[in-house]
């Protein structure tokens, strides 16, 4: 199977997944990328039967009432049963990297209000250590030049992803370079520098449960203890 042909095998995965968890008013948090958007897509199939999604994007709200499906605010839908998204790494672990759709902060939010973390991915995103794609974090603009100067200091490389700004109006920085050996201790260090909103790393809240694309077909992982 080709990448394409993995993704949508992973975003059915988790479609059956939720399905055979479905109760009466449950409420879903849907990520953002390529391969969430596949989930959307089967989610169309059980619409009458969700109380609400709440969307980790704007570009993912967007698709969700498309379909007909209700999409809440996550103030008011409270603590969600099931969260599905992709990520842009994972480690046996399940710590992920994530945000390179620049929707990080949002999703950070909504794995914290979920019981349930679900990642879909394909097994181009399964690493043994965290890094190789770059981190994003997202910054407040006037913060960006001095952030960059903490993380360089920290040992990344830091870039401004010019041209982009989150839906919260901020900035991302991709950190480049990266051997992320300890990944709760980074992303601790990088969110208690002034001006940061938040980053890519999913390690203190990692995911409770992957579906991962491979070429001999889905495979059903959970965290190795760490």
């Amino acid at each position: 199977m080709n990448q394409d042909e993995l993704k949508q095998a992973v975003a059915k995965a988790a479609f059956e997944y939720v399905e055979s968890r479905l109760e009466k008013d449950m409420i879903l948090g849907i990520g953002t990328g390529s391969t969430a958007n596949l989930f959307i897509a089967e989610l169309a199939k059980i619409k009458n039967d969700l109380e609400g999604t709440v969307a980790s994007s704007e570009e993912s709200a967007r698709r969700l009432k498309e379909l007909g499906i209700p999409v809440l605010d996550s103030n008011a839908a409270g603590e969600l049963e099931i969260y599905v998204d992709g990520a842009d790494e994972t480690n046996e672990y399940l710590q992920l990297i994530k945000g390179g759709g620049a929707a990080l902060t949002r999703e950070k939010i909504i794995a914290a209000t979920a019981r349930e973390f679900v990642c879909i991915a394909d097994e181009s995103k399964w690493v043994k250590i965290l890094g190789t794609f770059p981190l994003p974090v997202e910054v407040i603009p006037m913060a960006r030049s001095h952030v960059a100067r903490q993380i360089v200091k920290l040992g990344g490389d830091p870039v401004w992803r010019e041209g982009c700004v989150t839906d919260n109006g901020n900035h991302i920085l991709d950190v480049h370079h990266l051997q992320i050996m300890e990944p709760r201790k980074l992303e601790s260090e990088l969110n208690q520098i002034v001006g940061v909103v938040t980053n890519g790393l999913f390690a203190e809240r990692a995911a409770d449960r992957l579906f991962l694309g491979t070429s001999s077909g889905v495979e059903e992982i959970l965290p190795r203890d760490s």
